[in-house]
């Protein structure tokens, strides 16, 4: 993907946080990127926010999909392929946390869980993948490094990061033969809205998301004969403890 201007992407929970920093990143590369969120009012704010960077290369659109489910995520796919033409590139980045003692999770807080950080990227994929086998194009998942280890606390939320870290190297392997690249990101702590946090200078130590969105053009534009399928991101120095 050398020639990036030609693009277009969509990012899934690109409204806030980690999504939001990916969109900006690739709007800053001439790609046009379509954001989805819980409603379309959002979505289309935040759209407009990013169109009033003053990027005239790329245009951004907001779009109403909840990523639990697959009719919504077609839905969404067909929406971005009308306005942009093609689809080339799919960030799977929607997620959430709940967190507590096995005992305390509740059964809807463990489906909600599932649902978004592991089902939701499935749909994503599915929805997509004919138009990224039309386009030989990429596809990455926000896993997080709570997908290789466990904590006390985390059963719903390791489960749902480990499956989906199993999930995007499985079907890396499926679909590279069809020129599909697939990678899953693994962000230590990061400075975003994550479990009701609220972003404070007390972050400067922590991943910003436009780290991520930088990482993520990079990927974007590695050599199409090297592919780094799982890539781990901490911050340099957290605090001591």
């Amino acid at each position: 993907m050398n020639n990036l201007g030609n693009k277009s992407a969509l990012v899934t929970g690109g409204t806030k946080g980690i999504g939001y920093g990916i969109a900006e990143a690739l709007l800053k590369e001439g790609i046009n990127v379509a954001i989805t969120g819980r409603t379309k009012a959002t979505a289309e704010e935040v759209a407009k926010q990013l169109n009033s960077q003053g990027n005239d290369r790329a245009q951004a659109i907001g779009l109403e999909a909840d990523v639990r489910s697959y009719e919504s995520q077609e839905k969404a796919v067909s929406e971005a392929v009308d306005k942009f033409g093609s689809l080339d590139i799919v960030i799977a980045n929607a997620g959430l946390g709940h967190f507590g003692s096995v005992e305390d999770i509740s059964i809807e807080q463990w489906k909600e869980t599932i649902d978004t950080n592991l089902s939701g990227p499935f749909y994503s994929l599915k929805a997509s993948v004919d138009q990224l086998k039309k386009n030989k194009g990429y596809f990455i998942t926000i896993s997080s490094l709570a997908g290789t280890n466990f904590f006390k606390g985390g059963s719903a939320y390791n489960a749902s990061k480990f499956g989906l870290t199993g999930f995007t190297q499985a079907a890396m392997l499926d679909l590279r033969d069809h020129g599909i690249k697939i990678s899953t990101i693994m962000p230590g702590s990061v400075s975003t809205h994550f479990a009701g946090h609220e972003p404070n200078e007390k972050d400067a130590w922590k991943i910003q998301k436009e780290d991520i969105g930088k990482l993520v053009v990079d990927l974007l534009k590695m050599n199409p004969r090297t592919l780094p399928s799982k890539i781990e991101v901490r911050p340099t120095m957290p605090p001591s403890k």
